[in-house]
């Protein structure tokens, strides 16, 4: 068993440390500071090495961009310890939803969506959790996430705590997807890319439920794995998935540790120019197999942060979508997350 140490220049929880005095190194202008922006993509977190509350993501979207709204999306924040454990996550909905009704009425209205965690192999219990989640979220309740990502090698971690190789083949989960369905829920699903057919075959198995698979569907680019050679078996995965029409994909995520990238080695942080030319074959082709329609652009803040700022992640996917028609840019950076997650801007 691989040590649970993590790395220099790594957070407990598996994360490139935010440099601030670093970032600061690197400004640029806002390009098109006026188009409407829906972070579909971001975490809330009170660690003992890391703090990402309220204050730090208004901090972030209030940078130019014009970031409307944002979805909160589960990350075993502020859990209830005093609950069972099925009941635990309760107490993260919780709380985002009093950091959501602390932002209302500000420039940007943070956690407009919350998606939660309720373990979907729990078979009867599953509903009542979820409408316990629905209840305490005041409307903004869109989804769950369950814990999926994982890879043999012990050099393939995104969090300090590693689920077993489940749960996404299992049959309970499908069960649990159905029911999500049932109640016009959604499913977000991050998976490193070997886990793409497992991925597949659950959105075949439960076609009524909408899936949203994170990071660009995780290509890997450390341990045993290499960019260039993990593309095509990826590409070809994501073509996969994209014939699912129930599938949607959000676009980022790509400056995790796991990815492979090696910005935030060097002296200074990058340029929005060079995250886009970097990250261009990935987008791309994402963009290709699901349309700008099923696509939406995330910042999966703060873990993106120990590799880039916040003003130029968002630089950078502007800078992808450059050749995108009007339509296509607005479904990009709001239309489809509105759609998906059922917000208004």
């Amino acid at each position: 068993m691989a040590s649970m140490i993590p790395p220099p220049g790594m957070t407990a929880a598996r994360h490139i440390a935010i440099r601030e005095a670093w970032l600061d190194q690197h400004q640029e202008p806002i390009l098109d500071p006026a188009l409407p922006i829906i972070d579909p993509h971001h975490h809330i977190w009170d660690q003992s090495d890391q703090r990402y509350l309220l204050p730090e993501l208004l901090a972030d979207t209030d940078t130019g961009h014009d970031i409307r709204a944002t979805v909160f999306i589960q990350c075993g924040s502020q859990y209830d310890m005093a609950e069972a454990p099925e009941r635990r996550p309760l107490g993260e909905t919780r709380f985002m939803t009093r950091v959501a009704e602390a932002a209302e009425g500000g420039r940007t209205r943070a956690c407009a969506g919350i998606v939660g965690l309720v373990d979907l192999t729990l078979g009867d219990r599953v509903t009542p959790l979820l409408e316990e989640h629905v209840a305490i979220a005041g409307g903004r309740f869109r989804g769950v996430r369950n814990r999926t990502a994982w890879d043999a090698s012990p050099l393939v971690r995104s969090n300090l705590e590693s689920p077993p190789p489940g749960p996404l083949p299992l049959p309970a989960l499908r069960e649990g997807a159905r029911r999500l369905a049932a109640m016009g829920l959604t499913l977000d699903v991050w998976a490193y890319h070997p886990q793409l057919p497992q991925v597949l075959e659950v959105a075949r198995a439960v076609p009524e439920l909408t899936l949203i698979v994170d990071h660009c569907g995780g290509p890997v680019g450390v341990g045993p794995y290499r960019h260039d050679e993990v593309f095509a078996t990826w590409h070809a995965a994501i073509k996969a998935l994209a014939a699912c029409p129930n599938v949607m994909m959000k676009l980022g995520g790509l400056a995790m540790e796991v990815g492979g990238y090696k910005f935030h080695e060097a002296a200074l942080p990058p340029s929005s120019e060079a995250l886009a030319m970097a990250w261009r074959p990935t987008i791309e082709a994402c963009i290709e197999a699901f349309g700008a329609g099923r696509c939406m652009f995330e910042s999966n803040f703060p873990v993106d942060k120990g590799m880039c700022s916040y003003p130029v992640l968002w630089n950078a996917f502007k800078r992808l979508a450059a050749g995108a028609s009007a339509s296509e840019r607005t479904a990009l950076f709001s239309g489809t997350a509105a759609r998906v997650y059922r917000l208004t801007i």
